[in-house]
């Protein structure tokens, strides 16, 4: 074997007394797309930032074409030609995408003013080579998650890094765009670069990767070329045996129970939202999971959003429990009922505050009307810890040094100390490991069984097909088709959408 671009030889790091990696050995080859999978908590975003230069003080060595290196910050790995595309999106959303793409090197003239016109002529040129048509002059945050997204590679590539690290690109991006990145990753392979393509979606590393490497607790347990293996022995390095009712959602055709004969909670008829969603008619019953499935931008999103008051619908009618409800604000819809758990996590829990806090906040008013209780706060929010499975078991953790995962588990936690009559859940499981995944789906369970009806909205074919008890495809802003009494396969709930 040639000596490889990038290689991690023994490499541990410790955070407060936990080691997070235990002795890894990792090697990328130039002009290779390596896919790199494990469940939450497995080490390999520590791993990551580590190449990255985001983490340092780590034990073991780093080489890049065999000299040893030891970056001290993101600026150090960048000099040294390596780039990461975060999950969570450090673009500026008022900034125009040119600005994004040259953010911190804009070009200056002789007397230090930003050259505009070369801005925006050269972010342009940069775009169509990864086939992206978008006016450079567009402002950045009004353009969909998925474009965003795709920018921020952009920006990266940009930088001239010949080492590209990307976790969950695909997370929030449609077929269409899918196919548009893993263009431009077998681009970048033909060029010589390299990427390391992290992932919770297996049927992308298997497509588009050369070889994958699997974490499990901080060590790497296996890699292998990906002409080698399948997507059940992945899983099975990823977490073992024990998790077959998920497991099935990956490989297989799933049944869909049969509507139960329990009153109907909520129903949406003609329901629309200006240019989000037109038309939306359904029921969900006491004890039932609807699922909604579509592509980025179908309108799913936005509808879990209206359900909860934070759009406001411009015609049709959504009836609780028998009763025509004009839901104007969140407050409203608190108080009719229905729980929002939302897509993006950061967006309702505080990461620098601590466990017990972001559970209680929603039952704040019902512990106590004139003073905090923080011990009382504990005691409630210890009992959804066990309840949920939360990891660390401690209600003072903080919440930031939670897994995704778990730090889903406690925004499900903030509205189960006084159960809802709906949940709404968007992309609840987006982000996460099998594992991790595997979880949620158990708990969402449990609440429908309890007599919950819950609403899933998700792009996310796996999800939907291991929650549902019935589906509901949207396509541009309608309804396509609804899955009920039989059995589904994500071949044919793709098709539909």
């Amino acid at each position: 074997m040639p000596t490889p671009l990038l290689e991690m030889i023994g490499i541990t790091k410790s955070f407060g007394g936990v080691q997070a990696l235990k002795g890894v050995d990792f090697a990328l080859q130039a002009g290779e797309i390596h896919g790199l999978v494990g469940e939450n908590g497995a080490g390999k975003s520590t791993m990551m930032k580590i190449i990255a230069g985001v983490h340092s003080g780590y034990g073991g060595r780093m080489t890049i074409e065999g000299r040893e290196v030891n970056f001290r910050s993101a600026r150090d790995a960048l000099a040294a030609g390596i780039g990461m595309v975060h999950q969570e999106l450090s673009i500026v959303p008022d900034l125009s995408v040119a600005e994004n793409v040259f953010l911190g090197k804009q070009p200056i003239g002789a007397v230090g003013q930003v050259r505009w016109s070369t801005m925006v002529r050269e972010a342009g040129e940069q775009l169509r080579k990864l086939g992206l048509d978008v006016d450079p002059r567009t402002r950045i945050g009004s353009l969909p998650i998925g474009l965003q997204q795709l920018i921020e590679l952009a920006r990266v590539l940009f930088s001239g890094a010949r080492i590209i690290i990307l976790d969950e690109p695909t997370s929030a991006l449609s077929p269409p765009e899918v196919e548009q990145l893993f263009s431009v990753l077998r681009a970048l392979k033909r060029e010589g670069r390299s990427t390391i393509f992290i992932s919770h979606f297996l049927d992308d590393i298997l497509r588009v990767s050369d070889a994958v490497t699997v974490f499990r607790n901080g060590r790497k347990v296996a890699d292998s070329a990906v002409s080698t293996i399948d997507k059940g022995w992945v899983i099975e390095q990823m977490i073992g045996v024990g998790h077959d009712d998920l497991e099935e959602s990956y490989t297989g055709a799933i049944p869909l129970a049969a509507k139960p004969s329990a009153p109907v909670v909520m129903a949406a008829r003609n329901l629309g939202a200006s240019r989000f969603f037109r038309d939306v008619s359904f029921d969900i019953r006491a004890g039932e999971i609807l699922g909604i499935y579509g592509f980025m931008g179908c309108g799913q999103v936005e509808l879990a959003r209206t359900l909860f008051g934070k759009i406001a619908p411009d015609h049709g009618t959504l009836v609780l429990e028998g009763t025509p409800r004009r839901l104007r604000n969140t407050a409203a819809a608190k108080g009719a009922g229905i729980a929002f758990v939302p897509e993006s996590r950061r967006s309702m829990l505080f990461h620098h505050e601590p466990v017990y806090k972001n559970a209680s906040i929603a039952i704040l008013d019902r512990i106590s009307r004139l003073w905090l209780k923080p011990m009382r706060e504990r005691e409630i929010t210890q009992v959804q810890i066990g309840a949920l499975n939360i990891r660390p078991p401690r209600a003072d953790a903080l919440l930031g040094s939670l897994s995704g995962g778990n730090q889903q588990k406690v925004a499900l936690a903030k509205w189960l100390t006084h159960p809802p009559k709906v949940l709404v859940l968007s992309e609840p499981t987006r982000g996460m490991d099998v594992g991790a995944k595997d979880d949620v789906v158990r708990i969402v369970r449990s609440l429908r069984d309890q007599g919950l009806a819950v609403v899933v909205v998700s792009t996310e074919p796996e999800t939907v097909l291991s929650l549902a008890d019935r589906i509901l495809v949207m396509k541009k802003g309608a309804i396509a088709r609804e899955f009920a009494d039989g059995s589904i396969s994500k071949d044919r709930l793709l098709e539909a959408a």
